[in-house]
């Protein structure tokens, strides 16, 4: 979904590779990423790619209020980069979430380890207590380079909901 989604939207995946770095995590910035979870999480409605697109995957902007679980992630990554966070510290991130199912999150590098922006949780959490298994996410050099995470089965990620 990312070469399709980087084919409609070049500004969001064009630039040079970079060095990696990592936010600075003061009260401001933490208040930042609870902010944009919550707003993204609470204004987007969860909708399959079929029933939105009619297509199985599509990654895309949820301009008209509805995506999936990739495209929470497009948004709240794109209002970060838009408010001066580096992109290479906002990781597109594939998992499995707690049924085994594909999923996306953002991962946000940072000097106090790395968090986890889920439209499945309106808390931001440490990776480590999302419950998920992770099997790969972007180069924090380069947004199209993809680096595994252990996980070797393919993982499509799919529309759901907050747990309950």
């Amino acid at each position: 979904g990312w070469v399709e989604f980087c084919a409609d939207n070049a500004a969001q995946c064009q630039g040079a590779p970079m060095q990696p770095r990592d936010i600075v995590m003061s009260q401001a910035a933490w208040r930042d990423l609870v902010k944009v979870n919550r707003w993204v999480n609470e204004t987007v409605k969860p909708l399959t790619d079929q029933e939105h697109w009619g297509v199985i995957e599509k990654w895309s902007l949820p301009s008209d209020g509805y995506g999936d679980c990739e495209d929470y992630v497009l948004l709240k990554r794109k209002m970060l980069i838009d408010a001066g966070w580096p992109r290479q510290a906002l990781l597109i991130t594939v998992v499995r979430d707690k049924k085994g199912e594909g999923h996306a999150v953002l991962t946000v590098k940072t000097d106090k380890g790395e968090f986890v922006l889920d439209n499945q949780n309106e808390n931001v959490v440490a990776w480590t207590e999302t419950g998920y298994r992770f099997v790969k996410r972007q180069s924090q050099s380069d947004p199209n380079i993809w680096v595994s995470l252990g996980d070797t089965k393919p993982a499509v990620s799919t529309a759901s909901a907050k747990d309950q």
